[in-house]
């Protein structure tokens, strides 16, 4: 059987480029390589598409210096409409099959690289144009999610020069409050804030990552986490339970500080509980346009009311991840996952490959 050429990528425009890089060295070493040749392209800070010269004859192992450039790397491209053709400077072309960007972030989790893998028309692991820019964007994405019934905590959205007061502000969500850059991930930009002085120092380092902020209601509860799986008929995974350290689940606590947070894989909940937690994860995956994979977030109050926090289109994959973590308690190995995501990812492509792109009239001149 002819093996499938999957192009990985990983670095970006992102201020989650090490997290993609992270990301990346897993998903390389879950490719069933039996069925799949990895192909990695790396992107650098500053959003040039590359071939590092070093996975001419090996991937790397570790990938903390892969998109630093080097007299050997080719710049790369993909063609409109070329069905996964990808042109180097050198001139030499060849074809991806079908292409896992293991970016987080913006520029890669926002629709802008899914819009360009489109135009190619090349497959792609996880969420279209559409679905991806809602996910990326927290304010959009909790009004279609309150829209469609789903229960959020309160929330505000605000752009520069348009702030309100804080004593309005906690009129409105209560104190302590959360402040965070409405399109960002890990935790990058996020805040409890206390006081006017924390309210005012937040604001000009969230501002620093996005042009809008999210302003959003404390809740105290437990952080329960959910992976789906799937394009028009999605699965849920068993829940985890994130059970921070620190004050609340910082970047550090994700990435760098093992102590940071306990995983509780699965959570301990009762079984009537777990199936809702299933169901409203694959309620709001179909809500907000999701396919092929995302991790929802919640929130557990005491009461036994339910939150979503959040979705996240292209989840981490490093090693302390939820997502891949939380398919392996259900059953689903790493490797066994990742043929899984590239196969949702065919299938899609091909359903939208065989619309219609040119309309003729039924009536005659």
């Amino acid at each position: 059987m002819k093996k499938l050429r999957v192009g990985v990528l990983c670095g970006g425009k992102s201020t989650e480029h090490e997290v993609s890089l992270w990301s990346a060295k897993n998903v390389l070493e879950s490719l069933d390589r039996e069925r799949f040749e990895p192909v990695l392209i790396a992107i650098d800070r500053d959003g040039q598409w590359f071939l590092p010269e070093a996975t001419k004859t090996t991937l790397p192992t570790g990938l903390t210096d892969v998109t630093r450039r080097t007299g050997g790397d080719a710049d790369v491209m993909l063609r409109p409409e070329s069905h996964g053709q990808m042109v180097a400077t050198s001139g030499e072309e060849q074809r991806l099959d079908v292409v896992f960007p293991v970016l987080h972030g913006g520029f890669g989790e926002d629709g802008t690289i899914q819009g360009l893998l489109r135009l190619s028309g090349v497959p792609f692991v996880g969420a279209g144009v559409l679905g991806s820019a809602i996910g990326m964007d927290k304010d959009v994405m909790k009004r279609l999610l309150r829209e469609a019934g789903i229960p959020v905590a309160r929330f505000l959205a605000i752009r520069q020069g348009t702030a309100p007061s804080y004593e309005s502000v906690v009129a409105s969500l209560g104190s302590p409050f959360f402040l965070k850059p409405a399109n960002a991930g890990s935790s990058v930009g996020v805040h409890k804030v206390r006081s006017e002085s924390e309210y005012d120092e937040a604001l000009v380092d969230a501002f620093l990552y996005d042009t809008k902020v999210l302003l959003e209601e404390y809740i105290v509860g437990r952080e329960i986490e959910v992976s789906v799986l799937g394009n028009d008929q999605p699965e849920a995974s068993v829940p985890g339970e994130i059970i921070p350290t620190k004050e609340f689940y910082t970047y550090e606590a994700k990435y760098l500080d093992e102590a940071g947070a306990r995983l509780e894989i699965p959570a301990e909940l009762p079984e009537d509980m777990v199936k809702r937690f299933q169901s409203l994860a694959c309620q709001a995956f179909q809500v907000l346009e999701c396919a092929g994979l995302a991790r929802v977030d919640f929130f557990l109050r005491e009461n036994g009311e339910i939150l979503v926090n959040e979705i996240n289109t292209l989840p981490g994959f490093t090693a302390r991840s939820m997502y891949p973590k939380l398919w392996e308690a259900s059953g689903l190995s790493s490797p066994d996952l990742m043929t899984r995501l590239i196969d949702l990812a065919i299938e899609r492509t091909t359903k939208e490959q065989a619309l219609r792109t040119t309309y003729r009239s039924k009536i005659k001149d």
